[in-house]
């Protein structure tokens, strides 16, 4: 008893909070000091010559103050309601000229002065709430246009000898500002604080020379030792140590050169940049060797030759080499990208590199960068021709794509770049080097977890089959959204302001859509589903066998209630969003003319559905004959009704079909159907015989009912026989082929121990005047010679009126006439 206890008192704790939290109101807004600083923000975000902080500076409080006066805005919600509620009840105001009585009047009056009391700080706020905004607003447009600017900026072409000579002073001033520090430095080495710092630097020389050699063998040592679907597994989670053990040696080896206090203002800045570069350098040559592996543990990450998958690992690790080298130049003697440093960036040398000297580096960066990147993009366009299948893979088909646009990409850089853009040729190549590196990343994550959860089910190649990996690329794509964002310069601020217009709401056509409300719809349709999936299950096995329903009748049931669920769960899901349809209302009943020409087919077919459950015509097992096709029912939807022929194939029927056609059902109500086996004898048979032997064949069968009786009838005197037929009743109808073939067989047997003749067709063919087909075959070598003889006399035709005709026979082989 005692966690029972323990449970019912933390639930009962959490509802005390949750109602204490909901009972809270929204802390009191000082309006003066919020007046105060909205004009003077105004008036600063008006002056050109605001600073950059002063900006920003001014965009976090308006931030913050929005938060404000968006809590603020739901104060007094629950009152309002009530009192709303309560002015509801008195019924409509009265119209112009009309009155109502005093005292509802009077309440009226009063429930409306509470009411706009209660409602003056919400709009307010509300009020108070759209200038923080707009705010926000423009302090990001002016953001945004100086970045544009300073992107667009054009400077000296890095071609020009100037260029040059500016890139090599600032060379020499560096390596000399370095050197002399280096040299005062050594001189005074005794500053060494600790013996046992130097021994971090060892430790550190060691991790980067024989653990990144152990950590690149290990993954496909330990992926060849394991089975099944875990090997992809292991080799994915083993082969992260090929960042983490490296990294850990470059941040021992700077550490340990910072701690021996030998580096000053010049070197520090070198050296504090040092890890960041290693990180950049060792996940891109981790990426490329996952992604390009010689080897796969398991199966290719991409359908690529061996040589170009050697080549790509080649180009793959150049580029990581230069985005490294960028990177820590960037951070430690010029900010290369242009843009305003952040205050935790590391900090720079004590020397201001030039414009030009810094255009020179760009260039020469840039340009080994995109010579690399070109290369790769020539292997990755050829994608789906490595592939081979004539439907390749999204995958493949989308990195094609990117290498065709990545050569075009590197080409438009070089040249913005040899005409002076520096900063717009840095604000798209390096940004495109982290968006290529990124979608690596999820084309490798996508694969872990597809094999994780292959590992699971134990059937790869169902997981591979499936959904699955579809819902996993789609997620990971939206999820790294805002890391496509960040890598193309927005901000931290950027994104906190998309994700409160995200949480705010879109309003579409009426209908305000807020990842709530979806998220919301989402679940509660999800629960209404499954919970009629749960009662048609119950339905199907439980319930409905148990009654004196057919099967056709249960089919229908369950697709009745099937319907009905879904419609109700669409709708308390639609309610409990908070949509408000009435909005759509016109446009619903405008567009529903245009569906209803458009689908007029569709709609027939759905009440024809419709009709089909109801009235149950035909039912699941009946066998039918509709549209020139027979065969059994399999299912009966509002849509359509699938038969399956008696050649095994499926026939999917338009429910109108059924409805406005005649349709045979052979075995609606009952299995009884009737059966006729023709059968013709020789003229000159005993006919009371032959019908007394074809009943005793009819009545010998199991399945003919003698209620009513078997018949056998002498229908006509044929052309070549006596023409008689079996017509009976069978129980079910559905063997009635069977009985056919098996009344033919004892006719058979049993006429031939009789002597009854069954005869068959004779033609007889007469030719008039066969010497005149001899001669012409005679003289087919003289006819251009001799003249054309004149065309003999007709002949007599034989007495009969037919010239060419059918003649029954009598035995001896020629016709009678």
């Amino acid at each position: 008893m005692l966690i029972p206890n323990v449970f019912r008192a933390a639930l009962l704790a959490l509802l005390l909070l949750a109602s204490q939290v909901a009972a809270q109101q929204p802390e009191e807004i000082n309006y003066d000091t919020w007046e105060n600083f909205a004009s003077q923000a105004e008036a600063a975000l008006d002056d050109r010559d605001t600073s950059d902080g002063q900006i920003d500076s001014i965009r976090e409080r308006a931030t913050e103050w929005r938060e404000r006066f968006e809590q603020a805005e739901n104060i007094n919600g629950p009152r309002i309601e009530t009192l709303k509620e309560q002015i509801a009840t008195l019924g409509p105001e009265p119209a112009e000229g009309e009155e109502e009585a005093e005292d509802v009047a009077s309440r009226r009056e009063r429930l409306n002065e509470q009411l706009a009391e209660l409602q003056a700080p919400a709009v307010r706020a509300t009020e108070a709430f759209s200038r923080a905004e707009a705010l926000v607003m423009h302090a990001d447009e002016i953001e945004r246009m100086r970045e544009a600017r300073e992107i667009l900026a054009e400077t000296a072409s890095p071609l020009m000898p100037t260029s040059w000579a500016a890139a090599a002073e600032d060379f020499r001033a560096t390596v000399s500002g370095v050197a002399d520090e280096a040299g005062s430095m050594w001189a005074d080495r005794g500053r060494i604080e600790s013996v046992p710092r130097l021994m971090l630097f060892l430790l550190a020389a060691a991790g980067l020379i024989y653990a990144r050699q152990l950590v690149e063998f290990l993954p496909s040592w330990l992926g060849s030792r394991t089975r099944g679907d875990a090997r992809a597994v292991v080799a994915f989670l083993v082969s992260l140590a090929q960042i983490l053990v490296p990294m850990i040696g470059i941040f021992l080896f700077a550490y340990a050169l910072d701690a021996t206090g030998l580096f000053g203002q010049w070197t520090t800045p070198l050296l504090l940049s040092m890890p960041l570069a290693g990180l950049v350098f060792f996940s891109g040559r981790w990426l490329v060797s996952v992604a390009f592996a010689s080897t796969a543990v398991a199966y290719d990450t991409l359908n690529l030759p061996p040589k170009q998958r050697n080549l790509a690992r080649y180009y793959g690790t150049g580029l990581a080499v230069v985005t490294a080298i960028h990177a820590w130049l960037a951070n430690s003697m010029l900010p290369l990208s242009g843009f305003v440093r952040r205050d935790n960036a590391p900090p720079l040398i004590p020397y201001e590199v030039s414009q030009a000297g810094a255009g020179v580096v760009h260039f020469i960066l840039l340009l080994a960068g995109a010579f690399f990147m070109f290369q790769l993009a020539n292997i990755l366009r050829r994608l789906t021709k490595y592939d081979g299948s004539d439907s390749p893979p999204l995958r493949a088909r989308f990195l094609s794509f990117l290498g065709r646009f990545l050569r075009l990409f590197v080409v438009a850089v070089i040249a913005a770049m040899m005409f002076g853009y520096v900063n717009g040729a840095n604000a798209f190549f390096w940004p495109m080097v982290k968006t290529l590196w990124l979608i690596g990343l999820l084309v490798l994550i996508q694969d872990f977890l597809v094999d994780l959860y292959s590992l699971m089910r134990g059937d790869r190649d169902t997981v591979t089959a499936s959904l699955f990996p579809v819902l996993v690329g789609t997620a990971l794509t939206i999820l790294s959204l805002p890391l496509f964002a960040l890598i193309w310069g927005a901000s931290l601020a950027d994104l906190r302001e998309s994700w409160t217009q995200i949480l705010q709401g879109v309003t579409l056509g009426g209908i305000k859509l807020s990842p709530g409300a979806v998220v919301t719809f989402l679940i509660v349709f999800a629960l209404g589903y499954l919970l009629t999936g749960w009662v048609k299950s119950a339905m199907r096995t439980q319930i409905l066998p148990r009654t004196r329903l057919d099967q056709g009748a249960q089919t229908a049931f369950v697709s009745g209630v099937g319907y009905i669920g879904i419609f109700l769960a669409a709708l308390i899901a639609i309610t409990s969003a908070g949509f408000d349809l009435s909005s759509l209302a016109i446009v619903a009943g405008a567009l529903s003319v245009g569906i209803g020409f458009g689908m007029q087919n569709i709609v027939s077919n759905f009440v024809s559905g419709i009709i089909l459950l109801i009235e149950r015509p035909i039912s699941v097992g009946d066998w039918v004959e509709a549209g020139g096709q027979q065969g059994f029912v399999q299912d009966v939807s509002v849509r359509s009704t699938r038969i399956k022929t008696f050649d095994q194939t499926d026939v999917i029927v338009p429910n109108s079909d059924l409805i406005s056609q005649s349709v045979t059902n052979w075995t609606r109500g009952n299995a009884r159907g009737r059966i006729i086996v023709p059968v013709g004898v020789a003229y000159g048979t005993d006919t009371r015989k032959v019908e007394r032997i074809l009943m005793e064949i009819a009545e010998d069968q199991p399945t003919v009912l003698f209620d009513p009786p078997p018949a056998v009838l002498f229908q006509n005197f044929g052309a070549d026989s006596l023409d008689f037929e079996i017509r009976a009743i069978l129980s079910d109808i559905n063997g009635g082929l069977g009985v056919m073939s098996e009344i033919r067989h004892q006719i058979a047997a049993r006429f031939a121990e009789e002597g009854i003749e069954i005869p068959f067709a004779q033609r007889d063919v007469w030719l008039r005047n066969p010497e005149a087909l001899r001669a012409d075959g005679d003289s087919k070598d003289k006819e251009n010679d001799a003249p054309e003889a004149p065309p003999e006399e007709p002949s007599l035709p034989p007495p009969d009126k037919r010239t060419i005709a059918e003649f029954p026979s009598d035995g001896d082989g020629e016709g009678d006439y």
